[in-house]
């Protein structure tokens, strides 16, 4: 079955295709499948960004097309970086970002933070599904780990044993995260179709 990510994310794509091609899909990009477009995030929330870019490609492709939205919620920072974690105080860098939620957390003792997803998945029959994931955790005090993207050399999850996300290997942030758990859902909800 061929399933189209709604990303344009190097690191989301190679977690997306690590996860469902061993379940038979044929996973590709957008680039991949000639579709330039870079859907603006209009919604007031996670599932709706989500939505919004997966219908877009549902829209051009009519296959199955995953599509996610995820953020870092910073307790401390009012659950900032949020919705806007991929362009936090309109900074270029994921760098650059980083270091702004540091900043931010200078002289707080409280470092909670947790990584949200939602999920749309639509089918080849046009319908959305949602599901959504929470990984729960501390902001580091620097910066370590080169594996993973975005905020993972800074978060420190529930179960990373003391080390960031980035300092482990890629498969513990499959195995455990945010995105996993949501991916979880959505394959018992695919193993429950018939037709699957």
């Amino acid at each position: 079955m061929k399933l189209i990510i709604a990303s344009n994310n190097k690191g989301k794509i190679r977690e997306y295709k690590d996860i469902f091609e061993p379940f038979g899909f044929q996973v590709y990009s957008q680039s991949e499948e000639n579709i330039c477009l870079e859907v603006e995030e209009t919604g007031t929330t996670f599932e709706e960004n989500a939505a919004v870019k997966a219908r877009a490609i549902y829209g051009i492709s009519h296959c199955c097309v995953i599509s996610d939205d995820s953020g870092l919620e910073v307790e401390a920072l009012g659950g900032e970086p949020g919705l806007f974690s991929a362009r936090y105080k309109g900074l270029e860098t994921e760098h650059e970002r980083r270091l702004a939620v540091l900043k931010g957390l200078e002289g707080s003792d409280n470092r909670k933070a947790r990584f949200v997803t939602c999920i749309c998945f639509i089918d080849e029959a046009g319908e959305e599904h949602l599901f959504s994931g929470v990984w729960n955790g501390e902001i580091a005090f620097e910066e370590e780990g080169t594996n993973g993207f975005g905020y993972d050399p800074i978060f420190i999850s529930e179960d990373g044993n003391g080390k960031t996300t980035a300092s482990l290997p890629l498969s513990f942030k499959e195995t455990y995260s945010h995105r996993a758990k949501a991916v979880r859902k959505l394959i018992f909800w695919l193993q429950s179709r018939s037709n699957f």
